[in-house]
């Protein structure tokens, strides 16, 4: 309907009016009665309304500005709807009404039999017409309703494929997965050549990276066989407790699961060399991210924690390398709490199913050997003691509590208890082994051997690519330089002391780092600082579990995790600083080369990250071994050769007299003993006393021993058979 004065020729849309409603609705006689329809329109007014509709201009101005006035017509139309002369006022009002519009409009209107035309067929589609009034429905026009012409056309709904699709998309765009893949890349390219020939070379040595090949391989296969065994494997014949000889890299059990042999046994452990520096890289870079620096800041902290040139001489020590879960852990237990260096206490953010993750991950870094857990579970209990003093602390000064929560309250507790359950069950085996071996325990004097001076912490190792050679006689200077050259990287140095005077962190809390750095400093030199007297020597005596650790240099791992943040606190503030800059010039082109400069911190971290690691090719497996019958005893028998012996017999793991670990148990030593003289009398019922029925006597390593003269002397006397089997003796007792 349409209201308005009668004559004037002006006329606007009510609510009530089809063209006032949403379109594809109509307008029936049950409408109109209840109305209050003033005069028919007029052939004017409909003529208006009608290219008002086909958005044509009319009286007054275009059709834009007639669609604001209907606005105003709704609104003014609504406040004087009680009195038809009020009701008239404010319609005239709103649509500004004059004489001079109604000349206009009349102007504009079709005259004609055009006019008569359009006028009928108006009035017949108007709702106040005589067919609609008798009760006649307005007929639709052809295809639909007549007002859908004028509806926006509604988004078509996606199916479940592209809902998918974008759904992937989302998430292989996503910070964290970017993260990850960039991680796994560059640890890919800085431990190069690692994965070039990974079933027959190890980096470093093939040594300790032997051994700890063979621990991986007998949990994956000892766990799937016969999980109560764990503990007694099947080197050190006939020890108990001898797969806690050494840290276990039990973590890594689901890996061992996988592949069988000396070959599986070595690509695993360099894959699991690859991911533990990817982890380690993508856990600073979280704990960063969460503490409250940029993506940058972030980067540099997680390239400068996992390739810290000090590192580089830790190469073939994979319970070391695999550091990652601890800056991971840490991530996700302050973002669990909602706590960021950057921004405090945030109890909105909390969120219980980070901290469940949090001591997960932290039990789990745990069972990849106490040398690295150790210190972390004794931070993490420092840090649950003192976040709970300073909650207790503003409780009295306040009067208040700060928010926490029974949820957190119980993750907290389930997972405080879950790690110190898994820390007890995986101590128990090394407390047996003290009881069974106390001259296993290390003393004050072991320790002083590895104990670092502090020049140390300027002295890059040899595998440094660009300080190795440079610190050849800083090296030649150090008592035992694998464990004390302990640089973290100069550029690291300069981040971090330009951090404690530009940064995103509070100045209490990068003094707070600082001393964090000095206190760990400290404790890496071990006996070095002051004798140790105040420092290192009451963990060493009171701490349980501490006299463990003989290489006190290690602790060189939280000095460089402290640093990487100081780091990542310096750089953040400068790229928010070079953001602020590039915003503010005129012309803008400067901004992309301005911010492409804060990333040379992370090129020049990474470039100091670079290695000449070495990578020899591991001793093949003898042909005698791959079916040889245990228990048996593999000459000769020494540290080194036995930590091939060890990975040799993950074929089928026979039980084996060799073992190579951080001591040597007694009864090894006796075997080494006796079997000089092997083949004789003697050394044949010294060995089947313990139980053995085989002897492999490795003809390539016998020049220069007592064998070199007795391999080939005859052993029937001896009750004894002897078979040559490729390049080895195989004697059967």
């Amino acid at each position: 309907m349409t209201t308005g004065q009668p004559g004037t020729g002006n006329a606007r849309p009510t609510p009530d009016d089809p063209g006032a409603r949403p379109a594809g609705t109509t307008t029936g006689p049950a409408t109109e009665a209840t109305s209050g329809d003033g005069p028919e329109p007029t052939s004017t007014t409909t003529s208006a309304t009608t290219a008002v509709l086909k958005d044509e201009p009319t009286s007054g101005g275009t059709a834009k500005g007639d669609a604001a006035k209907d606005d105003e017509a709704y609104d003014t139309t609504d406040a004087a709807k009680g009195n038809p002369a009020q009701r008239d006022a404010a319609t005239d009002a709103a649509t500004g009404d004059s004489a001079a519009d109604n000349a206009a409009a009349k102007d504009a209107a079709p005259t004609g039999a055009a006019a008569t035309a359009k006028d009928a067929t108006a009035k017949d589609a108007a709702p106040g017409s005589d067919a609609t009034k008798d009760g006649d429905q307005a007929k639709p026009e052809e295809g639909g309703d007549r007002w859908d012409k004028w509806a926006s056309t509604p988004e078509p709904v996606p199916s479940r494929l592209t809902r998918g699709a974008r759904a992937v998309g989302r998430s292989l765009i996503h910070e964290w997965t970017l993260a990850s893949l960039g991680a796994l890349a560059l640890a890919v390219l800085m431990t190069w050549p690692t994965l070039r020939y990974p079933r027959y070379t190890l980096p470093q040595d093939y040594w300790d990276p032997s051994l700890q090949s063979w621990q991986m391989a007998w949990s994956g296969h000892i766990l799937l066989a016969d999980p109560a065994r764990l503990w007694q494997s099947n080197t050190f014949f006939p020890e108990l407790w001898s797969f806690a000889f050494s840290d276990t890299l039990l973590g890594y059990a689901p890996a061992g699961m996988l592949g069988s042999g000396p070959e599986d046994a070595v690509l695993r452990y360099n894959i699991m060399f690859v991911l533990a520096h990817a982890l380690a890289t993508l856990g600073a870079y979280a704990l960063a991210r969460q503490l409250g620096s940029g993506r940058i800041g972030g980067a540099v902290a997680g390239v400068a924690y996992a390739y810290a040139p000090w590192l580089l001489a830790q190469a073939g020590h994979l319970h070391v390398l695999s550091n990652g879960g601890i800056p991971l852990a840490l991530a996700m237990l302050a973002r669990g709490h909602g706590w960021s260096l950057r921004y405090g206490y945030r109890p909105e953010r909390r969120h219980d199913g980070w901290v469940y993750a949090g001591w997960l991950v932290a039990a789990w870094q745990l069972s990849l050997g106490f040398g690295i857990g150790l210190p972390f579970a004794y931070f993490l209990a420092g840090a649950v003691l003192v976040a709970a003093v300073l909650f207790l602390v503003r409780r009295l000064r306040t009067g208040q509590a700060l928010p926490f929560g029974r949820r957190l309250l119980v993750a907290d507790v389930l997972g405080g208890v879950f790690f110190a359950g898994v820390g007890l069950l995986l101590a128990y085996p090394y407390f047996k082994v003290t009881e069974l071996h106390p001259y296993a325990e290390r003393t004050i004097g072991d320790i002083s051997i590895f104990s670092p001076p502090a020049s140390g912490f300027v002295t890059a190792p040899a595998e440094s690519r660009i300080w190795g050679d440079l610190h050849e006689g800083a090296r030649a200077a150090l008592p035992w330089h694998p464990e004390m050259t302990l640089l973290p990287g100069f550029v690291l140095y300069a981040l971090a002391a330009g951090g404690l005077f530009f940064s995103v962190w509070r100045l209490r809390h990068r003094l707070l780092l600082l001393a964090g750095v000095l206190v760990t400093m400290v404790l890496a030199m071990g006996t070095r600082f002051f004798d140790g007297t105040f420092t290192y020597l009451p963990l060493f005596e009171h701490a349980p579990g501490w006299n463990a650790m003989r290489t006190p240099g290690r602790l060189m791992l939280w000095t460089t995790l402290l640093l990487a943040l100081l780091a990542a606190g310096a750089v953040t503030a400068l790229t928010d600083r070079v953001r602020e800059l590039a915003a503010q010039r005129i012309p803008s082109w400067p901004g992309p080369w301005l911010r492409l400069a804060t990333l040379l911190p992370l090129l020049l971290v990474t470039v100091e990250g670079l290695n000449t690691t070495p990578h020899p090719v591991v001793p093949t497996q003898p042909a005698a071994l791959r079916s040889a019958q245990g228990p048996l005893l593999v000459l000769p028998s020494n540290q080194s050769l036995d930590q091939h012996v060890m990975l040799w017999s993950t074929s089928g793991f026979p039980d084996v007299v060799n073992g190579g670990s951080g001591f040597t148990p007694r009864q090894l030593d006796d075997v080494r003993r006796v079997s000089q003289s092997f083949p004789d009398q003697t050394s044949v019922d010294y060995l089947r006393t313990l139980g053995v029925r085989t002897v492999v006597l490795l003809r390539g390593q016998v020049p220069g021993t007592p064998w070199e003269i007795t391999i080939d002397a005859p052993v029937e006397s001896l009750g004894i058979t002897r078979q040559d089997v490729g390049d080895a003796v195989v004697y059967r007792l």
